[in-house]
């Protein structure tokens, strides 16, 4: 009997997983909920929702809340199906990764892996730059310290020191965290309903014309977040940024699949839902920022300042101090599911021995259950990244160009191995057809969130991603094909 055999006893996951060629390593103590709730928890429309309110109001005005921002969650949710067809049939930790190995082939496996884990790095990095921000700007002043005398160091101390205590959090297993997740998901469903009631109280009467209508807020009419006015159908595409940053992350759901209870179920709800509820409660979120704003065109003008000026007006005193915890809260807890989906995708990728000192990478805690030294090496490089400035900025644009390519890789691989190669299905099963128009309409609206991405001021993104891919390419062809062997169903077919 082999390692991958199934043995008496084991688990339906269980013997799922070793006919994809891996032991059962990794506690599977995850409900649905909890799977869930780690995707929910990695979107937060309370961290991109918020801080990033900007990047759509500073384009195209009100519209940007009613008609951009569920454009913009539509095309989340088409990506989102097609991975969870995938994820359903092979429920795997790194999941994006073993799919495109797979059904791509070893090289398209190796540089999704790479696309993956770049980018869920910066991911956490930015998030927990931003916690820390918050916290400095709106947390700090309530101790009776101006945020003006804090420097460069405290912010790296205060990174570090966020970064450090979730990679702790991880170390002592999957049980804690996603204790820590399913609260976090109630807790920006709680913040998130406290801000739209108070938005909504707040104006005399709810003018709901002001979410239809388009404005050019180019250049200094939107306080120079976008530099100049380019006309409104391309502000609507730039405006799309906002939605499809926020909405991200979903992938965790499926870095999580060894850890979660009937996965190849549990993991596609997973996936649906967090895109689901986001995008829903979130559309009612910022519609309710749009009505609240006492004049748009002043609020436009705030540019990056527009939503603290907008809590200032609606949630003064300690109702906004409130607030203002449960929103830096949530942002903390986002940056803990980052870590957690990041270090699953380390353990996946060097399990395989695509990494780097892959050996010790690999190794799970019989302790804790977790990927020790696969957490506390994704938190480091969390942590150093943070240290990029003053390049950062191109590079936190960089990681959504990444996140996306990593996520259509494998649907665009499925695309032409369904049917073919790809013959077992897992039980959420959207069928041939449907799945092949969703892959084909994820793949083109990546390249659409690439030229986004890559406009000013975030032009130098497209030099980062290039020189990305350009070393991944020739690393593959030059070295690297010759010794990385895959996920073990591709050894197996010799």
């Amino acid at each position: 009997m082999s390692a991958t055999d199934p043995k008496p006893g084991e688990s339906d996951d269980a013997r799922l997983l070793g006919s994809l060629g891996y032991v059962q390593e990794l506690r599977r103590g995850m409900s649905g909920f909890s799977n869930f709730a780690i995707s929910f928890s990695i979107i937060c429309i309370l961290a991109g929702g918020v801080t990033s309110l900007q990047l759509g109001f500073s384009a195209v005005g009100g519209a940007a809340a009613g008609l951009v921002w569920p454009a913009g969650v539509a095309f989340s949710l088409v990506v989102a199906l097609a991975m969870a067809q995938i994820a359903s049939a092979f429920p795997t930790a790194g999941g994006l990764y073993h799919w495109s190995s797979i059904l791509g082939g070893r090289g398209w496996g190796w540089v999704t892996a790479w696309l993956n884990l770049g980018g869920l790095i910066f991911l956490a990095a930015a998030v927990n730059v931003g916690a820390y921000t918050l916290f400095a700007q709106f947390l700090v002043p309530m101790f009776g310290i101006d945020p003006a005398h804090l420097t460069d160091a405290h912010k790296i101390a205060g990174v570090g020191l966020i970064t450090l205590s979730q990679a702790l959090v991880n170390h002592f297993g999957i049980r804690l965290t996603s204790r820590l997740t399913d609260f976090s998901g109630y807790l920006i469903l709680a913040v998130t309903v406290l801000l739209i009631a108070g938005m909504f109280w707040h104006p005399a009467h709810l003018d709901v014309a002001r979410l239809v209508a388009f404005s050019d807020n180019g250049g200094a009419a939107g306080g120079k977040v976008w530099p100049t006015a380019r006309g409104l159908p391309v502000m609507f595409l730039l405006a799309l940024m906002w939605p499809v940053y926020t909405i991200t992350g979903f992938d965790a759901s499926a870095h999580t699949s060894e850890e979660t209870v009937q996965a190849s179920h549990n993991v596609p709800r997973g996936i649906l839902r967090s895109v689901l509820v986001s995008g829903t409660a979130g559309w009612i979120m910022v519609a309710s920022f749009v009505l609240a704003m006492p004049d748009l065109r002043e609020a436009a003008r705030q540019g990056a300042n527009v939503f603290p000026w907008l809590m200032a007006q609606v949630f003064p005193g300690v109702r906004g101090n409130l607030l203002w915890i449960g929103i830096v809260v949530a942002n903390y807890l986002c940056g803990l599911a980052c870590i957690t989906s990041t270090s699953r995708m380390i353990y996946a990728f060097a399990r395989d021995g695509g990494l780097p000192f892959s050996s010790r990478l690999k190794r799970v805690s019989p302790r804790h259950q977790s990927p020790v030294a696969a957490i506390w090496v994704g938190a480091t490089l969390t942590l150093v990244s943070t240290l990029s400035s003053p390049a950062y900025t191109t590079l936190t644009g960089a990681c959504v160009i990444l996140l996306y390519l990593s996520y259509v890789m494998p649907l665009a691989a499925g695309f032409f191995a369904i049917g073919r190669g790809w013959t077992r299905m897992g039980p959420f099963d959207l069928g041939r057809p449907a799945y092949r128009v969703l892959a084909a309409a994820s793949t083109l609206g990546v390249l659409l969130v690439i030229w986004i991405s890559v406009q000013p001021p975030n032009e130098r993104a497209l030099i980062v991603t290039g020189a990305t891919l350009a070393v991944l390419v020739a690393a593959w062809w030059l070295q690297i094909r010759k010794t990385f062997r895959g996920p073990p169903q591709l050894r197996d077919r010799g």
